[in-house]
């Protein structure tokens, strides 16, 4: 099929989204432009910073994104094309965005709570305990995946002739294989480019909070910051160990969570999202001049019973290991711990909330496109799912295989020597996943000092050590570096999407209840939150029966766990909601007998 009816099919459909069903939200939510939100309110120069929509949209989008919508579908790809792009339309319009788009919205009305904190005083102190826990696990689970995913995209190699390089080329560094073939490194460039943006985060997070620049100065800065990055990488490229990378980012987040959002977190966000802003045009261009070339998807449209082999059943696989590109848990958690504390006004939280989640199906939809029409599908399978002999030599790498196929498609559409188009992919991809790093550890900072908090009784309960911020952080990153360092990539995956989209079903649970208390409409809440439910207990039930075979005790431990979560919330909520829905009703026709 080619591929502008493809494109064009799920624009219509996203755009229809934004425009009505978007509006109907926020009807039914009752926005106020003129209401101060908590940023304003509260403004205490640290974690409530009013912020331009201009950056607070980059800020979250470059955090929610991470390198899901990339890893999921070029995964799940193995299906087939057409069934991920079913689930990554209808899921993102009618259940992602609804669960990004009402999570920022809630999450401001409480005066930019957590939702953990906004479960606690709907659904009551249970409910609280039970998200904590589920977002702890969640956490780790996305850190331990997105280090070994940054350890790989920033040490990928592929042999020099299908790069399209002869031998005494001088852009990348090589590499002997095993059986004596030329690899390019890849990763290297890429490499120096995130210690560059590193270390310049700081310096321009001073100048845009400190000075107060303007946005016209800052966003040249950026991208003067990222192209001269990456051409330094190219003269002075920079080869570590998968481990060494993986031991040097678990330093580096363990600061960086620490420190206050406008020193490191919101201006490397600023300065990534550049990369990510041109990879989302020239992924769209590409796609957009593919079309009118008359390129095709050249990957089967349906190809369940392989991806049933190496994936599982077509559900419910296919929706938790697309998680990020559709719906994610994950996003809440960004809502409620940082995108809250800066939104500067409720009209910004359509765009902040529905809108980028939208922005985040586009970009998994290019990724499904860009694949399925350039990437050579024998290249996919040895690339994604090796055969032991394969993974023996060369592990599996969906990073890689989305930057060959954008590589491809940029060489074939744009003329872009595949080679240089290919390193961009690999720094497209990098700058999500280092992005989410920062921001999910020092989330996870906060809800280590939640769940101490629950144990102990109250804060001034809770023993010095455990309310220090550096002991929080290297919990969590302690955590993450024993699952990155213990398990592949490809067992952590599943495991990470069941988790994130349990998260997505309580979250919509607790939003839910929220309606249901102030009088609204709530099923378009409550209805997605089912289907994730029961989707993501069939998925424990399968990863469980799988890792027992394997023997893979850590993950054994965290499914256990998980589907005991996920029964307990079962449980609270057919318990709590009729109570909730009843004594909203009450309290509406005593009011209305009043009147």
């Amino acid at each position: 099929m080619n591929l502008l009816f493809l494109l064009f099919g799920a624009l219509v459909l996203f755009f229809l989204g934004s425009r009505f069903y978007a509006r109907i939200l926020s009807r039914n939510f009752g926005m106020d432009p003129g209401r101060k939100t908590p940023s304003v309110a509260i403004n205490d120069g640290r974690d409530f910073v009013p912020t331009k929509i201009h950056v607070i949209f980059a800020h979250h989008f470059s955090a929610i994104a991470g390198a899901g919508p990339i890893i999921g579908p070029t995964m799940a790809l193995l299906y087939g094309y057409a069934p991920a792009y079913v689930w990554i339309v209808i899921g993102c319009i009618f259940i992602g965005a609804v669960h990004d788009f009402s999570a920022v919205f809630v999450s401001i009305r409480e005066g930019g709570r957590s939702m953990a904190e906004v479960s606690r005083t709907t659904l009551g102190r249970l409910a609280f305990l039970m998200f904590i826990l589920f977002t702890i696990i969640m956490l780790v689970l996305v850190t331990s995946n997105f280090l070994a995913a940054t350890a790989m995209s920033l040490t990928s190699k592929w042999p020099m002739e299908k790069l399209g390089l002869a031998a005494g080329q001088t852009l990348l560094q090589v590499v002997q294989s095993s059986s004596g073939k030329p690899l390019g490194v890849i990763g290297g460039i890429a490499s120096t480019s995130v210690v560059i943006v590193t270390i310049a985060a700081p310096l321009l997070g001073f100048l845009m909070y400190r000075r107060r620049i303007k946005l016209s100065i800052a966003y040249p800065l950026a991208a003067v910051i990222c192209i001269g990055s990456v051409v330094l990488g190219i003269y002075m490229p920079i080869s570590l160990n998968p481990q060494v990378w993986m031991v040097i980012l678990s330093i580096y987040v363990f600061f960086a969570a620490t420190l206050p959002v406008w020193f490191i977190l919101q201006p490397r966000d600023f300065i990534n999202v550049q990369i990510l802003y041109a990879g989302l045009a020239l992924l769209a261009l590409g796609v957009l001049i593919g079309g009118f070339k008359g390129m095709t998807m050249n990957v089967p449209a349906m190809n369940i019973s392989e991806g049933m082999m190496k994936l599982g059943s077509l559900w419910p696989m296919l929706f938790i290991t697309i998680a990020c590109g559709a719906v994610s848990g994950f996003h809440s958690l960004v809502a409620g711990g940082t995108t809250a504390k800066q939104v500067s006004s409720e009209k910004d939280i359509k765009r902040v909330g529905y809108d980028a989640m939208i922005l985040e199906g586009i970009l998994a939809l290019l990724v499904l496109l860009a694949l399925g029409s350039s990437l050579n599908f024998d290249d996919y399978r040895v690339l994604v799912w090796p055969s032991p002999e394969q993974a023996a030599i060369s592990p599996s790498n969906p990073i890689l295989a989305f930057s060959l196929g954008v590589g491809q498609l940029l060489y074939t559409t744009l003329s872009i020597p595949k080679a240089l188009a290919t390193i961009f992919g690999i720094l497209l991809i990098e700058g999500f996943v280092i992005t989410t790093l920062d921001a999910a550890v020092r989330l996870n900072r906060y809800l280590f000092e939640e769940l101490w908090s629950i144990f102990f009784g109250s804060a001034e309960r809770v023993p010095g050590l455990l309310k220090n911020s550096l002991f929080n952080s290297g919990l969590s990153v302690a955590l993450m570096a024993l699952l990155a360092f213990t398990n592949s990539f490809n067992s952590l995956w599943p495991l990470f999407g069941t988790s994130n989209q349990l998260l997505a079903a309580l979250t919509l649970i607790v939003l839910a209840a929220w309606l249901i208390k102030k009088g609204r409409q709530w099923l378009f809440a409550l209805l997605p939150a089912l289907f994730l439910l029961v989707t993501t207990l069939a998925s424990l039930f399968t990863l469980l029966k799988k890792y027992l075979a394997e023997n893979k005790y850590l993950l054994i431990s965290g499914d256990i766990i998980l589907i005991v979560l996920a029964l307990g919330m079962t449980a609270l909520m057919i318990w709590k909601l009729p109570q909730i829905w009843n004594r909203s009703r009450t309290a509406s026709a005593e009011k209305a007998t009043g009147d």
